[in-house]
């Protein structure tokens, strides 16, 4: 079966300016960023992008700058959730308009947990957007419905248009193995999600995908290489190392990823509209240590000439 997203897929970040405004300049570096850290595709926008304090034409304008940025060396992933299908529709009709044809979409919680709830909304989904190609998100409670692997499994054998599932419940493991069993032949892939923090085991169980925070896309390339060529010791060496910073990003979300992309010089501050624990100083030097315990891994002659190119 063709899989036509398959590697590192970074959630990218909004970047806002000191007025508070969307920072399209900012955005650019952050995608000239992904792209020279080997990313196999960019994700936006999704909940790592602060999608909920978005307005549409903010949404509008930095999905633009991807597609601009992006062309095509990438797939990009377009996050098209909101609590009616009509408003899917909408953000899902913009983004084919661009030439986006991977749709991310969360069924809203408000419809419950039912296969026949969410396959009516989905399907309501994919009739408006018959051009799309859905990965079905499936987020944990309390932000999403938690849906289990067979209420999944329901879900997408009634709708072709769904080639993806993400599957960030947790443990996703057992879920992911569930649903490849079991998988049917219009489902080209199961996505992992949870930051990476859980990637090893995901790709063991035959994901095929991973969509992590942008911060450290080099390791997290790195890491997928590692790992597809064979090289299982090196994948672990890197995910090992990433570990204690990937503990801190999930406390400390979008604030710890643009505090590590301004150390990059990728950003200009730190600033987030979703709400988020504030970097006290031993906060930011915990997560400074970390990063260069991670930057001081030796990587493959490759992988660490495209970290030097990303980094620099």
């Amino acid at each position: 079966m063709h899989q036509d997203l398959s590697g590192i897929l970074p959630v990218l970040p909004t970047p806002f300016t000191e007025e508070g405004g969307v920072d399209a300049a900012a955005m650019r570096r952050i995608l000239r960023f992904a792209l020279d850290a080997g990313v196999d595709g960019v994700v936006f926008p999704g909940f790592a992008s602060e999608v909920e304090t978005l307005s549409a034409g903010e949404r509008e304008t930095l999905l633009r700058v991807c597609v601009e940025e992006v062309g095509d060396t990438v797939p990009i992933v377009a996050g098209a959730s909101a609590p009616t299908a009509e408003e899917v529709i909408g953000h899902g009709r913009q983004a084919v308009s661009m030439g986006v044809r991977h749709l991310m979409i969360q069924p809203p919680k408000t419809l419950g947990s039912s296969a026949e709830a969410v396959a009516g909304f989905m399907g309501e989904v994919s009739r408006g957007l018959p051009e799309a190609r859905i990965i079905l998100q499936n987020a944990p409670a309390p932000r999403g419905s938690d849906l289990s692997p067979e209420t999944i499994l329901a879900v997408v054998g009634q709708i072709p248009a769904i080639t993806y599932v993400k599957e960030e419940t947790l443990p996703a493991g057992p879920a992911i193995s569930r649903m490849l069993e079991d998988a049917p032949s219009h489902l080209a892939g199961v996505i992992g999600g949870g930051g990476a923090r859980y990637i090893l085991d995901e790709y063991a169980r035959g994901a095929c995908a991973a969509m992590p925070a942008l911060e450290i896309a080099a390791h997290h390339v790195a890491l997928d290489r590692a790992y597809r060529s064979g090289d299982r010791e090196l994948a672990r060496e890197i995910y090992v190392r990433t570990l204690p910073l990937l503990a801190l990003q999930a406390v400390y979300r979008m604030r710890l990823t643009k505090h590590v992309l301004m150390r990059r010089g990728v950003c200009e501050n730190t600033i987030v509209r979703a709400p988020t624990p504030e970097l006290d100083a031993q906060a930011i030097a915990d997560i400074d240590a970390c990063l260069a315990e991670i930057d001081a891994l030796a990587l493959p002659t490759g992988a660490a000439s495209r970290m030097a190119g990303a980094i620099g």
